[in-house]
C-alpha cells in the first residue's frame, strides 16, 4: 500500500518555473514506477511524465518534452517534477501516481489528491 501527496503547485506567469513534489508513505516506494498526470477543466486526465523504479529511465509527453524533468529520490520517498518555461496550456490539476510498471494511460494503482498549477499569460 502506498499513499501519495503532492505539493508545490501555485500561480506562475508564463515562462516561469515550478517544482512539484510527491511524497509517498510505505516502505515499498522504491519498487514502484511513478508518473505525473494532469487534468484541465473539461478535459480527460493526460499523461505528463513517468520514471522507472530506480529512476534510470524517464518518459515524457511530447507537449512537455524539453521543458519538464521528472526525478525521484527513493531515500526520501519523494518524486519531483521540475517544470520550466511554463505555458498557459500547462494549467491543470497535477496528480502523481504509482504502479507496478510504466504506462501512459491513467491506470496506476495509487493516486495523490492533486495540486493546482495555474499559468497566467
Amino acid at each position: 500500500q502506498v499513499q501519495l501527496g503532492e505539493s508545490g503547485g501555485g500561480l506562475v506567469q508564463a515562462g516561469g518555473s515550478l517544482r512539484l513534489s510527491c511524497a509517498a508513505s510505505g516502505r515499498t516506494f522504491s519498487s514502484y514506477a511513478m508518473g505525473w498526470f494532469r487534468q484541465a477543466p473539461g478535459k480527460e486526465r493526460e499523461f505528463v511524465a513517468a520514471i522507472t523504479w530506480l529512476g534510470r529511465t524517464t518518459y515524457y509527453a511530447d507537449s512537455v518534452k524539453g521543458r519538464f524533468t521528472i526525478s525521484r529520490d527513493n531515500a526520501k520517498n519523494t518524486m519531483y517534477l521540475q517544470m520550466n518555461s511554463l505555458k498557459p496550456e500547462d494549467t491543470a490539476v497535477y496528480y502523481c501516481a504509482a504502479g507496478p510498471r510504466i504506462v501512459t494511460a491513467p491506470a496506476y494503482d495509487y493516486w495523490g489528491q492533486g495540486t493546482q498549477v495555474t499559468v497566467s499569460s
